[in-house]
């Protein structure tokens, strides 16, 4: 496979029952927020086990200060292995275990995986009582596998 064809199978959105969401900005009475949407790091493994095979990757964790970390991800493309990281802190919940998943997540970003949930737009949404999203915002076309199917379609043609 094309290093450009695998780097826009890394990129491709996940189907909409993976994103999840987290509120970001509030209203002052906290009745809507702006819904941020994210994915699982179960999900980025799977994506790299789908387009690399799980023998083409691995990730790796050469710095943490106790309360932060850094994860590198090397991907073996062309017989040879390339590395990008990032870092994250630790979290609310479940602080360290936080901080890895946060980690290999945001390293995923720098090839792709994920990316393009900060370009969706920023939505108010109602929350309920306990300043939770009721409902999802729907996503632009493009942000969808189908939608994104049909831009690489456009692209090659």
């Amino acid at each position: 496979m094309e290093t450009s064809e695998l780097m826009d199978k890394l990129k491709a959105p996940f189907p909409e029952k993976h994103l999840r969401w987290r509120v970001g900005a509030c209203t002052k009475d906290k009745s809507k927020g702006i819904a941020l949407a994210y994915i699982d790091s179960r999900d980025v493994m799977k994506r790299l086990d789908d387009v690399m095979g799980p023998e083409n990757w691995q990730d790796r964790y050469p710095w943490s200060d106790g309360s932060r970390i850094v994860c590198e991800i090397g991907l073996r493309i062309d017989g040879e292995w390339l590395w990008k990281a990032n870092g994250a802190g630790d979290t609310q919940v479940e602080a360290e275990k936080g901080a890895f998943s946060d980690a290999l997540k945001r390293s995923a970003v720098m090839w792709g995986i994920g990316r393009y949930l900060y370009l969706l737009p920023n939505v108010w949404v109602p929350l309920n009582d306990r300043k939770q999203i009721i409902q999802p915002p729907a996503l632009p076309q493009w942000a969808t596998p189908e939608g994104y199917r049909e831009l690489m379609n456009r692209r090659a043609a």
